[in-house]
């Protein structure tokens, strides 16, 4: 505090943060500290698409010339992405999780034992992370990876990662937080370390969730599921909303409003260009489709582009005839009844073994229903999104639309991670589904930005 005079005190000004993003991905992370005040510095990024993503809509649009760094971090030196400091100084990022994550151990297991588990190197760059923090003496540090990251062949990454942070003057808490409890349409959870210099302080403040779970007994369901880890040092119980908050966005009140793009399986398929611009179905009509599209305090968006979505002619059927919540069990009995349809009316039979193939094979997917059921599921209008995944990138199964009968376009993707509409992706189709998967949603990134905000300012 600064004394003026006799009983009269001020507080001493404090710098806005600025920000380096490690492993920024299309930059969800950043995003979200730039929606809560911050200024990013310069990011890093090795997929080359992702990058140009982060770039345009994290410097090039804003007037700024700079580019997010496109290199290997192992290449990469504080220096290189920091000339002159400026504190208080925060680096964020997510290094890779596919070798902690459920579905990447298996892919990768496919690829022999020398790229699995303790073999896989990527499960040790948050290692490259921390140097680069620390090479940039940041006061503040941020790191986001899967749940799955806590039991990685006996190893708690988060944890390591914690004392390790301690080791070299931080005090470190993490946790694992739910995006929508911070107003995403996605009930998407991760891991996030929190640290700040000692000399700073403790991590007093977690993030604060601003919606709720309708459902009754949340707040103790919560508790109870991460009372296993109340013996780890550094964890920290994830704080839920007040009462009276509002409940969490569901998917119809965060698609609503965008175009209708496939209104029934007849329909001819059109594929737009990822710049398209088409009209909404109507205004706003709730928070969520404001801050979506808000331009200014009451102006918003009557266009917006990223209107694909995957030209899939044998399933456009099946998925019209899936229910609200339906998986691929409940599809493949689907596509077998119209498949049983078709033969009789084209008169086949098993017996004409060749015709009767070929038909089956424009009707029936490939797919073992015995394992990985969600590998399709169709949304339900009146709960949040199940997890969006990288996975995306190769198909859009995982997320059928709740009411046309078609996988979700790339706006509606990244409308269910909390991008807002004017956030471009400039790349095509399946890297921006991609991108989209990977991302941490900005919402929530906010809610952890004004969290590490808070405890950095708390002395001041």
């Amino acid at each position: 505090m600064k004394i003026l005079e006799k009983g009269t005190t001020v507080k001493t000004a404090v710098s806005t943060p600025k920000l380096v993003d490690l492993f920024s991905g299309c930059g969800g992370l950043s995003y979200g500290f730039h929606l809560a005040g911050m200024e990013v510095q310069s990011g890093l990024e090795i997929d080359e698409k992702a990058c140009k993503t982060a770039s345009f809509n994290l410097h090039w649009k804003h007037g700024k010339n700079k580019d997010h760094l496109c290199e290997d971090i192992k290449e990469v030196k504080g220096t290189d992405l920091i000339k002159e400091k400026e504190s208080p100084l925060i680096t964020i990022g997510g290094p890779p999780c596919q070798a902690y994550s459920r579905i990447g151990k298996s892919k990768i297991r496919s690829l022999g034992e020398h790229r699995f588990g303790l073999n896989d190197n990527r499960a040790f760059l948050y290692k490259e992370f921390l140097r680069i923090a620390f090479e940039l003496n940041s006061e503040g540090i941020v790191m986001e990876n899967v749940p799955e990251s806590v039991s990685f062949f006996g190893m708690n990454i988060p944890q390591i990662v914690c004392e390790m942070l301690e080791d070299n003057g931080y005090n470190a808490v993490w946790t694992i937080l739910n995006s929508a409890d911070f107003g995403v349409p996605q009930t998407r959870e991760r891991v996030f370390v929190l640290a700040i210099k000692k000399e700073i302080g403790d991590i007093s403040f977690l993030p604060e969730p601003t919606h709720c779970n309708p459902n009754e007994g949340y707040e103790s369901r919560v508790k109870n599921r991460f009372q296993k880890y109340e013996d780890t040092p550094n964890f920290r119980i994830p704080k839920t909303a007040e009462k009276g908050s509002p409940s969490w966005v569901t998917a119809q009140e965060a698609l609503g409003d965008l175009p209708a793009l496939f209104p029934s399986s007849d329909t001819k398929y059109r594929l737009n260009r990822m710049g398209t611009k088409l009209d909404y179905q109507s205004p706003p009509t709730n928070e969520f489709q404001k801050e979506m599209r808000r331009v200014s305090e009451n102006t918003f968006m009557n266009k917006v582009d990223g209107n694909c979505f995957r030209n899939t002619p044998r399933d456009f059927r099946i998925f019209e005839k899936m229910l609200p919540g339906d998986d691929y069990r409940d599809a493949l009995k689907i596509a077998n009844k119209l498949f049983e349809e078709a033969c009789v009316f084209q008169d086949i039979t098993k017996n004409q073994e060749e015709e009767y193939l070929k038909l089956k094979k424009q009707y029936i997917p490939p797919y073992d229903d015995t394992k990985f059921h969600g590998k399709w599921r169709r949304l339900r209008l009146d709960k949040p999104s199940h997890t969006l995944v990288a996975h995306l990138g190769t198909d859009t199964y995982s997320h059928i639309h709740p009411i046309e009968p078609r996988g979700v376009s790339v706006r509606e993707a990244a409308r269910l991670q909390s991008f807002p509409d004017d956030f471009i992706f400039k790349v095509p189709m399946g890297s921006a589904f991609k991108q989209i998967g990977n991302a941490v949603p900005p919402f929530l990134a906010k809610g952890i930005a004004k969290a590490i905000k808070k405890n950095i300012n708390q002395h001041q």
